[in-house]
């Protein structure tokens, strides 16, 4: 069994926590409150996922963090997913948000066939984040096209 680098792990997990949440900490979302949804989450639920699906990003970048490939994928999808937050919620443009999300999703699927590529294990642990995601972009069109 191969030593872990506790380092270079923690590492992947606070950049990640930290390039993930940068805009959401700057942004109000108060008004989201108000928006015509087509279900309603408690809000707890979306810091809870967030922080679950960033330490398994985080610990499959972390697996595969010698591949330059793969960090660099990791570190161009991890921004659209950052800049995602500004748009939606800073910037309320919620079309521009959707497609966003959209290349964002492209990047998460071309990330975990490369992080498969090179140890199965990271790649299969982010399947979870296309499942968010696809709830994601469905709450977000819907919410472009009805607000």
């Amino acid at each position: 069994m191969k030593k872990i680098d506790i380092k270079k792990l923690l590492f992947y997990i606070l950049i990640t926590f930290v390039i993930g949440s940068l805009f959401a900490v700057l942004s109000n979302n108060d008004f989201y409150k108000g928006l015509i949804k087509p279900f309603n989450l408690k809000p707890v639920v979306f810091p809870l996922v967030w922080s679950i699906l960033f330490l398994l990003m985080s610990i499959s970048a972390y697996m595969v963090s010698y591949s330059k490939e793969c960090n660099k994928i990791y570190f161009t999808q991890l921004i659209f997913n950052s800049i995602w937050t500004l748009i939606f919620f800073g910037f309320k443009n919620f079309l521009l948000a959707f497609i966003d999300l959209v290349i964002l999703l492209i990047l998460v699927i071309i990330m975990i066939y490369k992080f498969y590529k090179e140890r199965k294990i990271a790649g299969l642990i982010n399947i979870p984040y296309v499942g968010w995601l696809l709830i994601a972009g469905y709450l977000n069109l819907y919410i472009a096209l009805m607000n």
